[in-house]
């Protein structure tokens, strides 16, 4: 993999500030990608199979698809399926750098800074490496497929010879340009934890798209496809297969159009890709800088500012950053906040329509308050250290429902709220949102107290494992425990919201009052019980959750 002579990759070599043409550039780094591939096949057996593997998978599914888009030829609804597979592909590919990309070694940017190379060189470079892989053969297979499936004639054949490298471009353009700019996140703490976030979010498109096939056939037919294709068929780089559509009825500005449009995204992400390996071989890293001792005079500022100067402002705060910071506990809210809100969703797609399904979301966000000492990992002896007395106790678990309730309140009334205005059922809004609010507050109390009585370790260093090995029995028990009280507890709300819409009555809309006042008192006695507890029990919660 030699350059030419008188050229040179290493920073003070024999041509160091010459200027490396693009095409010695270009295939130098596909020769590297080669070559990183080849000798990462020789490391072990089982690498060359996993490697071996992935292709095979990639060509017979993507010659799957391709025949099965072929067969497709000539059917009313094979641009529809088409415009549809493409706009999945090019999601796909947008969000594989942020799970995947702290991985790929072969074309981090971030290795390249320290060489004297110029951003469009290393632009197209990179872009003609990133085409060598299981992945753009995959996208390859498919996407012609999908070209070939809508093309008509003459014409539609030429748009689709045209249009089917575009898009290939396009998706492998956006996937090296969002890890360029994200480079240095991808490579750091922050980084790593967006790969947590890759079961969450690979759970929900999932979701979305059993919600999609759910809705396909029957009296819907191809509805559902047609109104998504109808909204993604001029966004680029789908709007090359909609050019490839209107070319082969004859339809030559629209043909155009698309075509211009996705050449225009190239060209667009190809200069974003530009500027951000500039930016990241020029600039500075701001995370290897050390903070002015100047910069944050009195204190805290922003946000943080507004928490009261005590402990439980303190609490508060180490609770919320906890939920910011630490992956596991950043993992638990954000499945508790989507789920919450997709809940109802999944319902409403269902037939099944309710106001009531909102109180899901208090629900999640209510079991997030169990396991709260485990939550600290081994910091906990720290926290223990501050408590002597029931009251202190008292203090700390009133401090962290008070951050829960923080984002849970608002949230809850945000969800019922929105339900209620996409239902058109305004009148179940009060009943409906005092029913979510006792529910909060009665799992939050019983939170508490599962706190306290089945406390159990959470593993540091095992992102697979939210329990301690041994105490999977104690964090079902409590939890499940934890939820049937909660059910029980709420029993009186829900028997009060029942009488009073089978009677008829008006005042439907004391549920609200009642039922945020049932909550707070529960959780009020749920708090008291649990501090008591919690001071009694300190040696055996500190050995509990250190066992991790």
């Amino acid at each position: 993999m030699a350059l030419p002579a008188g050229q040179s990759l290493v920073p003070g070599g024999p041509a160091a500030t010459a200027r490396v043409p693009a095409s010695v550039l270009t295939a130098t780094f596909v020769r590297l990608k080669l070559s990183l591939l080849r000798n990462g096949l020789r490391q072990s057996a089982g690498r060359s199979a996993a490697f071996i593997g992935g292709l095979v998978a990639a060509v017979v599914f993507g010659a799957l698809g391709l025949l099965g888009l072929l067969a497709l030829r000539g059917s009313e609804h094979a641009a529809t399926v088409s415009l549809v597979t493409v706009a999945l592909i090019v999601l796909t590919w947008a969000f594989v750098p942020l799970f995947v990309g702290g991985s790929d070694e072969t074309l981090d940017p971030g290795r390249l800074v320290m060489l004297p190379l110029r951003p469009r060189a290393l632009v197209i470079a990179q872009l003609t490496s990133s085409l060598v892989g299981v992945g753009p053969l995959f996208t390859l297979l498919l996407v012609l497929g999908a070209g070939l499936a809508t093309a008509r004639g003459t014409s539609g054949t030429v748009a689709a010879v045209l249009a089917v490298p575009l898009v290939v471009l396009v998706c492998t353009t956006l996937s090296r340009a969002l890890a360029a700019a994200n480079a240095r996140l991808l490579s750091s703490r922050r980084g790593r934890d967006l790969a947590v976030f890759s079961g969450l979010v690979v759970a929900f498109g999932i979701q979305g798209i059993n919600m999609l096939m759910s809705r396909l056939g029957g009296e819907n037919g191809m509805a559902p496809l047609e109104t998504v294709a109808g909204v993604v068929r001029w966004l680029p780089p789908v709007s090359a297969l909609e050019a490839v559509r209107a070319a082969g009825e004859g339809s030559w500005p629209a043909a155009v159009a698309g075509l211009a449009a996705t050449a225009a995204a190239l060209w667009l992400l190809l200069w974003w890709w530009q500027r951000a390996l500039d930016r990241l071989m020029t600039a500075r890293d701001a995370s290897t800088l050390m903070a002015s001792p100047a910069a944050r005079p009195g204190g805290d500022r922003g946000p943080a500012s507004l928490f009261p100067p005590n402990r439980t402002g303190t609490v508060m705060l180490r609770s919320l950053r906890y939920a910011w910071r630490d992956p596991k506990t950043k993992m638990s809210w954000a499945t508790a906040l989507g789920m919450g809100l997709l809940l109802p969703v999944v319902f409403a797609v269902q037939g099944n329509t309710s106001v009531y399904h909102a109180c899901w979301a208090a629900g999640l966000l209510g079991l997030l308050m169990y396991n709260q000492f485990g939550q600290d990992y081994s910091g906990f002896w720290l926290v223990l250290q501050t408590i002597g007395t029931s009251r202190d106790a008292y203090a700390e678990l009133r401090a962290r429902a008070l951050a829960l309730a923080l984002v849970a309140v608002p949230y809850t009334v945000t969800v019922v709220g929105v339900s209620a205005a996409v239902l058109g059922d305004w009148g179940s809004l009060p009943d409906a949102l005092g029913l979510a609010l006792a529910l909060l507050g009665t799992l939050a109390g019983l939170g508490a107290l599962a706190s306290a009585r089945f406390p159990y370790s959470i593993p540091e260093n095992d992102a697979m494992k939210n329990v301690a090995p041994g105490q999977g029995v104690v964090a079902w028990a409590g939890l499940f425990g934890g939820m049937l009280a909660g059910a029980l507890l709420c029993g009186p709300v829900i028997a009060l919201t029942v009488w009073l819409n089978a009677t008829g009555s008006g005042w439907v809309w004391t549920v609200l009052p009642l039922g945020a006042g049932y909550g707070l008192l529960v959780t009020w006695a749920g708090l008291r019980l649990a501090a008591r507890m919690s001071a009694a029990r300190l040696p055996e919660i500190l050995t509990a959750v250190s066992r991790g």
